[in-house]
């Protein structure tokens, strides 16, 4: 069976890695679409994924429409000459390509209805499955969602998929148990971002200002560093970033991605921009299991306040990992999950419904 996977962001490439790999250990043959983003292609060349490659994103919503249609056309030629039976991804052209082929398409969406409107509109209602995080049921107008207990992040960082590698450390100068700081910045050009906003240049100066004293500082981000950070900018390479961000003592910035990345690696977590208290996901890993913080831009003084209270807490990260274990007692392992959903089709979604404890299969 061949299966395509299509990638929109970098963060995919980390989503279905795993998946692919146990895939293809079992005998299906899996062709990576990506569209033209240098971050997430070079993800795919560190894994050793062979990949075709598409044309670049538009940032303007009359670009993204003609690229759209663009994009759709490519998928279907590609669907097509490789005779792929499943698409998977979470993007539109899956979605709108099994509405007019033999293909059987699978999207993993974990964001509210409220919070992309577009994908609700013109992905999620042509899609033949679509499966989503527990966290977002009553958040979904789409009745035969299937929902389970995880995140996407856990497809690549539950225990079972992750381990960290101490000697990133050393890679950046940095002694075992020494206090550091990761801190990110988005660039806030997706469908679903206009309008929205983040941690501010003199913001990102008080931040500073405030962790200095604390530990080294390290920044990643989407777009162009300002050059006053410079110093601080992380040249690791992106694989290795996830066992920098484990051993980290607090992540802060304006990503979704990474905030909840933080969560599953029990280490201390803020964010600061127009979705706080938005995402449902987020919420619950706040919540429920009190993994991470959020606030709006105008609430910059009471982030702040919180950030004081944790650099003052002796021992932060063990009462994290605590708070981690807590939550993955109650999650399972995603991609063990998705495999088990794609080599039982047609069957697994009934399967699911009919059967209450399926969950503990996944553990």
């Amino acid at each position: 069976m061949n299966i395509l996977i299509d990638i929109g962001h970098p963060a995919h490439v980390h989503y279905f890695r795993n998946l692919a790999h146990i895939l293809e250990q079992n005998g299906y043959k899996i062709i990576w679409t990506i569209k033209d983003l240098p971050s997430a292609i070079n993800l795919l060349d560190k894994y050793g994924f062979n990949y075709i490659k598409l044309p670049k994103k538009s940032n303007n919503l009359t670009g993204k429409i003609f690229k759209q249609i663009e994009y759709d056309y490519l998928i279907l030629k590609i669907c097509k000459k490789y005779k792929i039976n499943i698409a998977i991804g979470t993007s539109v052209s899956i979605a709108h390509v099994s509405k007019i082929s033999k293909v059987k398409s699978i999207v993993f969406d974990d964001d509210d209805d409220e919070v992309q409107p577009l994908v609700t509109k013109f992905v999620n209602p042509f899609t033949d499955y679509l499966l989503s995080p527990d966290a977002l049921k009553g958040h979904r107008k789409r009745k035969d969602t299937i929902f389970y207990p995880g995140y996407h992040e856990l497809a690549y960082l539950h225990p079972n998929r992750f381990s960290p590698d101490i000697s990133v450390l050393d890679e950046i100068g940095l002694k075992e148990n020494e206090p550091y700081f990761i801190m990110r910045f988005n660039a806030f050009t997706a469908h679903h971002d206009i309008g929205i906003k983040g941690i501010s240049l003199e913001q990102k100066n008080q931040l500073i200002n405030i962790l200095e004293p604390y530990g080294k500082i390290f920044i990643t981000t989407e777009k162009d560093i300002e050059p006053e950070f410079k110093k601080y900018q992380l040249t690791i390479s992106p694989e290795k970033m996830h066992s920098l961000l484990y051993y980290a003592t607090m992540f802060i910035g304006d990503s979704q991605t990474m905030t909840s990345e933080a969560a599953m690696l029990g280490t201390p977590s803020l964010r600061c921009n127009s979705f706080a208290k938005s995402i449902s996901y987020l919420n619950e890993e706040e919540k429920r299991y009190g993994l991470t913080y959020s606030f709006y831009p105008n609430e910059f003084n009471i982030l702040l306040k919180k950030l004081n209270e944790l650099l003052l807490i002796p021992n932060l990260k063990e009462y994290w990992i605590k708070r981690r274990d807590k939550m993955l007692c109650d999650k399972i392992d995603v991609t063990m999950f998705w495999y088990w959903f794609i080599d039982n089709l047609p069957e697994s979604p009934t399967y699911i419904k009919s059967n209450e404890n399926i969950w503990s299969k996944f553990k």
